[in-house]
């Protein structure tokens, strides 16, 4: 090792001292460069490489010099840094190159490719190191990203990279960002920063927020934000009176916001709680993060099953229940004369359906299965026979409004 310092030594001395030293004859043909020496732009962790054309170079050497830090690289073939990334190289001709694996940001500035004639000539180039952005870790936990409804939720997203990255917001699914401050709200598709600052957030603000971070160098990169909005849950039913004949199979149904995901039950009114089984089929259908269908279908239904049920959710945060009323509907058919035709006519059929409604109020629907029923008068005494025969205890005819549509059915309410 001792030796070969003193030959390094040794040799940057006379590498000087011919520059500085000796005068070459006018006749001498002096060194001359073919070539100028290149830019680069290299990322972060590739390799490059100057290369130094020098024609008619006789017995002067070239050596390599980081500009800025003054610092002799190499001379001919040999390296005087101690840095193993660092090489040099020479085809035995004219052509010598400067070597840089892994390139680190370190490494930028200029290079110069020297001959050591008297006064020196030089030729310079100038490596930029540009490194891919990269997003630190800074909320990491699922507890830093949950917020209750209306409150504040502050994401971060610190990106590093040369150049300075730009950092960016978007929803994943899509949606606008909704941003609000004291006077207004703004609603838009991405937004610049890397802080994101959610004010007064509500469920439908929960879900997937990418931060993406790039600077031109690639590969841009991201990284996914999911945040929870926690508030009681919220049970809406749609159809509160549901009708459905005996030995038939029925569907209640629910629809319920909750996060985090309430627990969810069905009961009957005498509050037992029902269980999926071969009678009852309790199943869920998942609308969106925080939004969920609750489906009990009753199957062959009997006098029993008919009455009020229950759906409720519960979570820390609280409670809410909907209620459904089954009620039984009962469907039969009558036989008679349509109006105008006399003995020996074909008779028509009719379909009526009767639904029981609270205060003792029916509404009956008569469908006309002959095309040329027209009158509705003629259905009056029919109509009796099968209010009476459906035990049907008290009703006031002549208080019915009846109403016939262009399919020939008749509504009476």
């Amino acid at each position: 090792m001792a030796s070969r310092n003193l030959a390094l030594c040794a040799l940057i001395v006379a590498f000087f001292h011919v520059s500085l030293g000796q005068t070459p004859p006018k006749s001498e043909v002096l060194p001359e460069f073919l070539a100028l020496l290149e830019n680069h732009t290299v990322t972060q962790g590739r390799d490059v490489s100057f290369t130094c054309v020098v024609n008619h170079l006789q017995s002067y050497k070239v050596a390599w010099i980081k500009s800025d830090s003054r610092a002799i690289l190499a001379i001919h073939t040999h390296m005087v840094a101690h840095n193993p990334r660092l090489s040099v190289t020479h085809n035995g001709h004219n052509t010598w190159k400067l070597h840089v694996t892994n390139v680190q940001p370190n490494d930028s500035g200029t290079y110069m490719c020297q001959v050591n004639t008297d006064p020196m000539r030089s030729q310079t180039g100038y490596m930029k190191v540009v490194i891919p952005p990269d997003i630190m870790d800074l909320d990491n936990t699922a507890d830093m990203l949950t917020a209750r409804e209306n409150g504040d939720l502050l994401l971060r997203c610190r990106a590093t990279g040369n150049p300075e990255p730009l950092v960016i917001w978007r929803r994943e699914d899509g949606r606008n960002i909704t941003l609000r401050n004291e006077n207004s709200v703004k609603r838009t598709r991405t937004f610049e920063g890397e802080q994101l600052d959610l004010r007064a957030i509500q469920r439908q603000e929960m879900g997937s927020y990418l931060c993406i971070a790039s600077n031109g160098v690639p590969p841009s990169v991201s990284k996914r934000y999911y945040v929870n909005v926690r508030f009681k849950p919220l049970i809406k039913v749609s159809n509160q009176l549901v009708a459905a004949p005996v030995d038939s199979d029925v569907l209640l149904q629910c629809y319920v916001e909750s996060s985090p995901k309430a627990l969810n039950t069905w009961y009957r009114n005498n509050g037992i709680k029902l269980l999926a089984g071969e009678k009852h089929n309790i199943s869920e259908v998942t609308i969106n993060d925080y939004a969920y269908q609750l489906n009990l279908t009753i199957r062959r239904l009997d006098k029993s099953d008919f009455g009020t049920y229950t759906c409720s959710a519960e979570n820390a945060f609280g409670k809410a229940e909907g209620s459904i009323r089954l009620q039984v509907e009962n469907l039969f058919r009558v036989s008679g004369r349509s109006p105008g035709t006399g003995p020996g006519t074909s008779s028509s059929t009719f379909r009526t359906d009767a639904i029981k409604r609270p205060k003792r109020c029916y509404v009956i629907r008569i469908m006309l299965h002959h095309s040329h029923c027209d009158r509705l008068d003629d259905f009056n005494s029919q109509l009796k026979q099968t209010l009476f025969r459906e035990r049907v205890e008290s009703y006031n005819y002549n208080e019915f409004s009846l109403l016939k549509d262009a399919h020939g059915g008749i509504t009476i309410v």
